[in-house]
């Protein structure tokens, strides 16, 4: 069989097979870990705070999943472009100086360029890095509160309503802030198909 086939086969069976994972992981949506204290468990609170903090707990757990689910859909979908962009940007001048005469060494280049070209689409329209990292920071911010009204509720004010009151308010912040970024994050037309002509054209005027 001729190189450039063996080669053009294993490129898209490497290609196809490492995305399942990523397909997997696309499908499923991730899961919250209960381990550890709660605040049922801590003596700092009375029984009417902390029924307080239970319900918005409950109340903020859906948003937790959703956060958590997209940023390990967006990670997976990052690590997988990133592995394979780097891929294309070693060897596709390799591959454009060795090509041949021949069907299969240019069906070989056209499909290293045109996965990572799909890639780079993706990567750029749904902006995979910035997502990732905004679900990811609210979802570490929102249980660095939570650690920190279980271990130090004093930072949050003198009394226990001024320390409620306080880690309330910080939780909505998280969430606004989430929210904020997710909308700024979110594809439009002009990520995938570029700057209108108008645009362009103002730009350069």
């Amino acid at each position: 069989m001729d190189g450039w086939v063996v080669a053009l086969i294993a490129y898209i069976t490497l290609a196809i097979g490492s995305f399942f994972p990523v397909a997997i992981r696309l499908m499923r949506n991730a899961r919250l870990h209960s381990d550890g204290p709660s605040f049922d468990d801590s003596p700092r609170f009375s029984d009417a705070s902390k029924e307080l903090l239970r319900q918005n707990t409950t109340r903020i757990n859906g948003t937790l999943v959703f956060w958590k689910t997209r940023a390990a859909r967006f990670r997976a979908m990052h690590i997988y472009s990133l592995l394979w962009l780097t891929v294309s940007t070693v060897t596709v001048p390799v591959l454009a100086q060795a090509v041949q005469n021949n069907a299969s060494s240019k069906w070989l280049v056209t499909v290293v360029s045109g996965h990572a070209a799909i890639l780079l689409a993706l990567v750029r329209a749904f902006r995979v890095e910035s997502n990732y990292r905004s679900f990811r920071d609210g979802e570490s911010d929102y249980y660095d509160l939570y650690r920190r009204m279980l271990d130090r509720p004093e930072s949050f004010g003198e009394t226990e309503t001024e320390q409620l009151a306080n880690y309330f308010e910080q939780v909505e912040l998280v969430r606004r802030v989430v929210r904020a970024a997710e909308t700024d994050n979110f594809p439009s037309v002009e990520d995938i198909v570029g700057a209108p002509p108008s645009a362009a054209t103002h730009t350069k005027a």
